[in-house]
């Protein structure tokens, strides 16, 4: 089982688009306190649809909690980094941890103990980033890949 950490989402929308994801591909979404949401509000219950109950979705105070959960290796996702997503041999248990819609991951939170390495996804030069869950789809979908989409139909 593959994890997703979104450490301090601002978005509902992004969120409930991750868990719609989660349910999609039997991960399990973390999410990491403060929440720029309440876990009722009608534009996250929107983009989730009606996966809300298909999905494993988990709140942490802190990122050593949600950290703490995941069995594997956990990896940044980051435009700050050398290594390209699909570089990395991902294994069962394994974690993405994605940061803030507006500022990304924090260097605190990439140089968390638990955090294995940093992957970024390749875009063209000149602009700045993707959608939160657009990046948490690309990357959890190589990992399901490689792993023979254990448990898809």
């Amino acid at each position: 089982m593959l994890h997703i950490v979104f450490w301090e989402p601002e978005i509902p929308g992004n969120t409930g688009a991750a868990i719609r994801l989660s349910a999609c591909t039997g991960s399990v979404l973390h999410l990491v306190r403060p929440l720029g949401f309440d876990m009722d509000d009608a534009k996250l219950r929107r983009a989730g649809l009606d996966y809300h109950d298909l999905a494993h979705v988990r709140v942490h105070d802190s990122l050593d909690g949600a950290l703490a959960g995941i069995p594997g290796r956990v990896w940044a996702l980051t435009g700050r980094a050398e290594r390209a997503y699909t570089d990395v041999a991902y294994g069962d248990g394994d974690g993405l941890l994605l940061g803030r819609e507006s500022v990304g991951l924090s260097e605190e939170a990439m140089s968390h103990p638990g955090v294995a390495g940093r992957v970024r996804i390749t875009m063209v030069p000149g602009v700045r980033s993707l959608n939160l869950a657009n990046s948490a789809a690309i990357v959890l979908y190589e990992a399901w890949r490689q792993l023979g989409f254990p448990g898809g139909a």
